[in-house]
C-alpha cells in the first residue's frame, strides 16, 4: 500500500513539469473578461462617469471621472499586462481591489447567484433588481415568460443555441475573478510563457 501510494505521489510530482499551465490558463480566461469590461467602459466613458457619481440611479462615488479613468484603465492595461504575462502580480493588486468594488457597490445586494437558480443552496430572495417573497418566484416568472414565447413566438428557434434564464447580477462573478486574481497573484504569470519568467531568469539570481 505504502509503495502504490508512492508511485502515485512519483506521478503527480512527474507533472510539475507542466505546472506553467495553471496559470497560462488563467491569464488567458481573465484576458477577454476585463478587456470587454474595458472596452466598454471606453465606447460609453460619459456614461460610465454619469453612473459612477449618481446617487439616486448610479454608485454614487465620489469623483467620479477619476473613478472611472482608474476603473476602466486598470481593467483594459490589465488585459494586456495579463496576455503578456508582464508585472502579472503587480497588476492583480488593482485588479482585485476593481472586483472587491463591483462586488460590494454593484451586485451586493443581489446576493450570491449571477444567474438566478432556484434549486442552488445560494439562491437569493433578490432577484433581477425585483425583491421576492422568496426565490421559487423567480422561477415562476421564468415559467410565465416560457409560456409567452411559446404562445406568441417561435420558441424553438429562440432557445436552439440555449435556454432563458433569470439574470441575478449577483456577487458570484466578481468573487470568482477575484479567487482567479488572487492565484496569480501569489504563483505569477507562470513559466515560459510570460515575460515576468524571462525577465527573471536574465535579471535576477
Amino acid at each position: 500500500m505504502i509503495e502504490l501510494s508512492n508511485r502515485l505521489q512519483d506521478l503527480l510530482d512527474a507533472t510539475k513539469k507542466l505546472d506553467f499551465l495553471g496559470p497560462l490558463a488563467l491569464r488567458l480566461y481573465l484576458v477577454p473578461v476585463f478587456w470587454v469590461a474595458g472596452m466598454n467602459k471606453v465606447s460609453g466613458f460619459d456614461n460610465v462617469v454619469a453612473w459612477f457619481g449618481n446617487p439616486d440611479w448610479g454608485l454614487g462615488l465620489p469623483a467620479p471621472a477619476l473613478m472611472a479613468f482608474l476603473a476602466t484603465a486598470t481593467e483594459v492595461v490589465g488585459a494586456v499586462l495579463l496576455l503578456f504575462g508582464i508585472a502579472t502580480r503587480w497588476i492583480c493588486i488593482p485588479l482585485m481591489a476593481t472586483m472587491i468594488v463591483a462586488a460590494t457597490s454593484v451586485h451586493w445586494d443581489n446576493g450570491w447567484q449571477a444567474v438566478h437558480d432556484s434549486k442552488s443552496p445560494f439562491a437569493s430572495e433578490y432577484v433581477g433588481g425585483i425583491e421576492a417573497d422568496d426565490a421559487a418566484a423567480a422561477g415562476d416568472r421564468l415559467q410565465r415568460a416560457k409560456a409567452i414565447l411559446e404562445e406568441h413566438g417561435n420558441y424553438d428557434w429562440l432557445t436552439e443555441t440555449g435556454s432563458f434564464v433569470i439574470s441575478n447580477s449577483g456577487i458570484e462573478f466578481a468573487a470568482t475573478y477575484f479567487v482567479m486574481l488572487l492565484a496569480l497573484f501569489f504563483i505569477g504569470g507562470g513559466r515560459f510563457f510570460s515575460a515576468d519568467y524571462w525577465i527573471e531568469e536574465r535579471f535576477r539570481s
